[in-house]
């Protein structure tokens, strides 16, 4: 467990002991007991396991942990504005939650986009969802992640900024409770995934770009 991750759920924490407390104090003991695994998923949900990236300088990890649901080219607007080829990730509620830098570089975009929130398995999810764009630049190289929000998962946490060096496979934030991430790729990019993959953040390899950026 890591403090940081941890810090994210203080308030779930905070509101679930409460109720587990009242119900076990006013109605029986046993009342309690969903309260008590309620809390042991939310330790479990918040896990945030250390993971090593590969030393591959082409590789590109997955920015987070769950299905490959998508891999398509599509036009991204709001940093490269051009094609690119887009994986998406569908992360369920039992899948780690923390996002990972998928190459090393620096942060030199983010920006949060209000909207709804639809079911993350929807595709329309990824231009009308709550979301928060980031851009990842390692010298000619631009990678675009987006983080976007679902049905369940409502709340967008980012922990680097713009100007922050980063390193491959680092955390830079998260999303709480079921969601979608994407990752943009240059079209030259060789896919290393399909659709259906079960892939884990900041370690497995998702693309492989086809020149090395610098380390």
């Amino acid at each position: 467990m890591r403090l940081q991750t941890l810090r994210e759920a203080r308030w779930i924490f905070a509101v679930l002991a409460a109720i587990t407390y009242l119900l076990g104090k006013l109605l029986h003991p046993l009342a309690s007991l969903p309260g008590v695994a309620l809390i042991l998923y939310t330790f479990y949900f918040f896990r945030d396991p250390d993971r090593e990236a590969p030393a591959d300088p082409l590789a590109v990890v997955a920015p987070a942990d769950g299905v490959v649901v998508e891999i398509i080219e599509k036009g991204e607007t709001e940093v490269v504005n051009g094609t690119m080829r887009r994986v998406a990730i569908f992360l369920s509620v039992f899948d780690v939650h923390t996002n990972r830098a998928p190459i090393a570089g620096e942060v030199t975009y983010c920006s949060h986009t209000p909207g709804k929130f639809l079911d993350a398995r929807n595709p329309e999810c990824s231009v009308q969802n709550e979301s928060q764009t980031w851009a990842f630049k390692n010298g000619t190289t631009t990678l675009v992640v987006r983080q976007i929000t679902g049905a369940i998962a409502r709340n967008i946490v980012g922990w680097s900024k713009v100007g922050d060096r980063v390193a491959k496979g680092q955390r830079f934030g998260m999303i709480r409770f079921g969601s979608r991430t994407e990752v943009y790729l240059p079209l030259d990019s060789e896919i290393a995934v399909h659709v259906g993959d079960r892939v884990k953040g900041g370690e497995t390899i998702v693309a492989r770009l086809r020149k090395e950026v610098p380390v």
